[in-house]
């Protein structure tokens, strides 16, 4: 027998989605996104063990608490030593396979580096397999994605949503010269993002952090509504004199909402008809697809009594439906319009009583406990089998139920 302790004690969590919601304000890029994962409380040993497992050379990873204007983060520091050659993609992606990451995470880092390559290629004309990784093929880029494709695996989010993206303004110094911002690469990874103008003389969206987001994120947008669980602020290398280096990234969660679908309402004034055959239609109605058939009592002109009766329906039963009130009724008119509505999830359940078993649904609600009905016939059968009122039937499967049983 469920007891109220239970029913409060129950914890239901129905569709629980996880969200991460990025706050670019002064963009991102690989150590301000690592920097956040962090400090939103992802394992920070985590992310180290799996990066030194790729073994690259004279790679050090630690973290500092910075300050960035008047605020508090999270620098992610990865300190290496100058290299001279340059990397391909398949080297890097062999030296992912290597690692020691879990599938999904190789899947993510290795998406990234395609992504990178991608648009590496578009600009210099070359293939993916051709192109040769400057900056974003340095072990420090290498430790800032893979780092972050583990950090972004270990949070289990269902939704990335991020702020539009602001580039910076300027030039900046590359590889291949001078050029100015957002640079060509970064550029290209940004088609199809909406950009934010923000009159900063620097660099605030680098490649990195670009080909990061463009591979993490569902959509762009405002916040969206979430309960807040943290929020993690991730700094990046260069101080700004206009607002705070950082990277804001919320963590939270939002209930899906109930299911939605498209109904059809049919209605139609009666003030000269009997009970018995807006019964008999009733009846009909329900056999050929009716969802539900309901009336209210109104009062129509000169205070006439009338009844209004009330279908819901699919729209491929709307026709057939129509028929049988204007056959039954005599009705001169239906008024019908499509509805939309929202759904618990139910389901069939049984719960076993003193009388019996007693069929009936459950519906599961994201804000409270499931809630059990007991069907009519069911708790009518046993009734007439022992002789007692159906409300003792209703009131013994009521108290039958128990919501802690309930799998999601």
């Amino acid at each position: 027998m469920a007891t109220l302790a239970a029913l409060t004690d129950f914890n239901w969590i129905l569709k629980s989605v996880r969200i991460a919601y990025l706050d670019c304000f002064s963009g991102i890029s690989g150590d301000m996104t690592l920097g956040a994962l962090i400090d939103a409380g992802v394992s920070q040993q985590s992310i180290f063990d799996a990066v030194q497992s790729l073994q690259l050379p004279h790679c050090e990873l630690s973290t500092e608490e910075v300050y960035r204007g008047a605020f508090r983060a999270t620098h992610a520091k990865i300190d290496t030593r100058p290299e001279h050659h340059h990397r391909h993609l398949s080297d890097i992606l062999e030296l992912i396979e290597a690692g020691e990451l879990t599938a999904s995470q190789k899947t993510l880092a290795s998406s990234i580096f395609e992504h990178l390559a991608k648009a590496e290629a578009k600009v210099h004309g070359a293939s993916m397999e051709d192109v040769h990784f400057h900056e974003v093929g340095a072990v420090d880029s290498i430790a800032d994605i893979v780092g972050s494709a583990v950090g972004w695996d270990l949070l289990h989010v269902d939704q990335v949503i991020s702020s539009h993206v602001p580039t910076g303004q300027g030039s900046v110094k590359i590889a291949h010269g001078t050029v100015s911002i957002p640079a060509p690469g970064t550029a290209e990874l940004l088609i199809g993002v909406p950009l934010q103008d923000v009159a900063i003389q620097a660099e605030l969206t680098t490649p990195t952090g670009a080909a990061i987001l463009t591979s993490i994120t569902d959509s762009f947008g405002p916040m969206p509504k979430m309960t807040i669980e943290s929020i993690g602020y991730g700094a990046g290398s260069k101080e700004l004199t206009e607002q705070p280096n950082v990277l804001r990234l919320f963590l939270g969660h939002d209930h899906s909402p109930p299911e939605t679908d498209e109904v059809w309402l049919l209605e139609t004034n009666l003030d000269d008809i009997s009970g018995e055959w807006i019964g008999y239609c009733t009846e009909r109605l329900q056999e050929s697809g009716a969802l539900d058939v309901f009336t209210t009592s109104i009062q129509m002109k000169k205070g006439r009594p009338a009844v209004q009766l009330s279908v819901i329906c699919k729209l491929e039963h709307v026709e057939l439906l129509e028929q049988i009130i204007f056959q039954e009724t005599g009705s001169l008119g239906i008024r019908r319009w499509p509805s939309h509505r929202h759904k618990l999830d139910r389901r069939t359940h049984q719960v076993t009583t003193r009388f019996g078993s007693v069929e009936g649904k459950i519906g599961i609600s994201s804000s409270s406990p499931p809630s059990f009905s007991p069907e009519y016939e069911s708790c009518k059968k046993l009734a007439r089998k022992h002789h007692v009122a159906l409300r003792e039937i209703y009131h013994a499967a009521l108290n039958s139920f128990d919501p802690s049983n309930i799998t999601p």
